[in-house]
């Protein structure tokens, strides 16, 4: 089992939408069948407007083959079209859960 997740910061103001961008995005990624588990985590005293998206996964490959996909579904690019306008930077980590 992995746990993949993503770190982001969003522009100020723009936290909660941002936070309602994933929680739409989740919904259509849960539809795949790759994710097991999704929680949003929003920071509460430090790293102002930092927003935390986990996936937990059973094969991070086909995780990875599914966040490919992605891009060419319709759906989930309407989701996310206005992502970039949430959002300063982010990043990854993953992680084996033992």
């Amino acid at each position: 089992m992995y746990l993949v997740r993503n770190v982001f910061k969003a522009k100020p103001g723009k936290a909660k939408a941002l936070v309602e961008t994933f929680r739409k995005a989740s919904q259509v990624m849960s539809g795949l069948g790759v994710v097991k588990s999704t929680r949003i985590l929003t920071d509460s005293v430090a790293g102002f407007w930092t927003i935390v998206l986990e996936d937990e996964v059973e094969d991070l490959n086909a995780y990875m083959d599914m966040a490919k996909s992605l891009s060419g579904k319709p759906e989930f690019a309407e989701v996310v079209k206005n992502y970039v306008e949430y959002s300063l930077e982010g990043y990854r980590e993953v992680f084996k859960i033992e």
